[in-house]
């Protein structure tokens, strides 16, 4: 199994076009790395690719991933579907990037199926094939496991008439190698069951928008307030009840990547106290780029 890491940032990346924090300054002025919005594309067998969430950054991380050029026929791609953990935006609009794509299978939560704006667009272009991943999926060598952990739904599907699950974690097992990544780049909390969906992975991505409850008071001057990042339905690192200390105590052979994270996070400053106490659990701060192979 093959993983490239196409994106780690959240919503707007690094830095944001309407955001003068610390964190976008310094991605402005090259002291630190630009992120783009998380993505992952992954392969069984290194030619049949699939993209996990479809971000809005995703011609550029397609055009500058080499594993997903075209060819070598004029029209040939080895991008063969789509996973989307919850029907968020900032994971669908790249879907309008893929329109050209003949035969593209998208799987995602049953609730997003019904209401993700691409898929009606999407259909007046090209035949795509939208399936449910609630019951995991096999295929190229991967077997997909899904674990539904929120019910958080974007703010377009607020009236819907849908139960959830409106987001889920795919854990992405090698039948070969026996290899195992699991992404969870949309935590609200530590769900249930997710230390069993996480056990034996060689690699979990893992939900790393805020280091602190209010920090986008703090970073953006009360512009956005503590209410409003708490809805937004990610759980923060720190504090006793933070995915820090989660995996503090689940230290072994898995390692443990933060992605998804916000420019306001004061992880993305590697001389920060927050970066220090990333690395003093165990964990790392997923980069842009980052191939790994199981």
């Amino acid at each position: 199994m093959r993983i490239v890491v196409l994106g780690t940032a959240a919503g707007g990346g690094v830095p944001q076009w309407n955001c003068a924090c610390g964190n976008c300054r310094a991605a402005r002025e090259g002291s630190t790395a630009p992120r783009t919005q998380d993505c992952l594309a992954i392969s069984g067998d290194g030619t049949e690719w699939y993209l996990v969430n479809a971000s809005p950054d995703l011609r550029h991380q397609l055009t500058t991933c080499a594993a997903l050029a075209p060819g070598p026929g004029p029209r040939q791609t080895p991008l063969r579907g789509v996973f989307l953990t919850d029907g968020e935006l900032d994971h669908t609009l790249g879907l309008f990037q893929l329109k050209e794509a003949e035969g593209l299978a998208v799987w995602a939560p049953e609730a997003v199926l019904g209401s993700v704006p691409a898929r009606e667009i999407v259909a007046s272009y090209r035949p795509w094939t939208w399936r449910a991943s609630n019951d995991g999926v096999l295929l190229d060598g991967l077997r997909v496991d899904v674990l539904p952990v929120s019910d958080k739904r974007p703010k377009y599907a607020a009236d819907v008439p849908a139960e959830g699950p409106w987001v889920v974690a795919y854990r992405f097992t090698d039948l070969v190698t026996g290899g195992v990544l699991v992404y969870a780049p949309c935590l609200a909390r530590w769900p249930d069951g997710f230390d069993e969906f996480c056990a034996g992975a060689d690699y979990v991505l893992l939900d790393g928008s805020f280091h602190e409850p209010g920090e986008m008071a703090t970073a953006t001057h009360g512009d956005v307030g503590s209410p409003a990042q708490r809805g937004m339905g990610h759980l923060p690192l720190a504090g006793p009840h933070g995915s820090l200390a989660r995996i503090g105590r689940r230290r072994g052979r898995t390692r443990w990547l933060y992605t998804h994270v916000n420019n306001t996070n004061p992880v993305l400053d590697p001389t920060s106290a927050a970066h220090a106490a990333v690395i003093e659990a165990g964990a790392e701060i997923a980069t842009d780029g980052a191939v790994l192979q199981l």
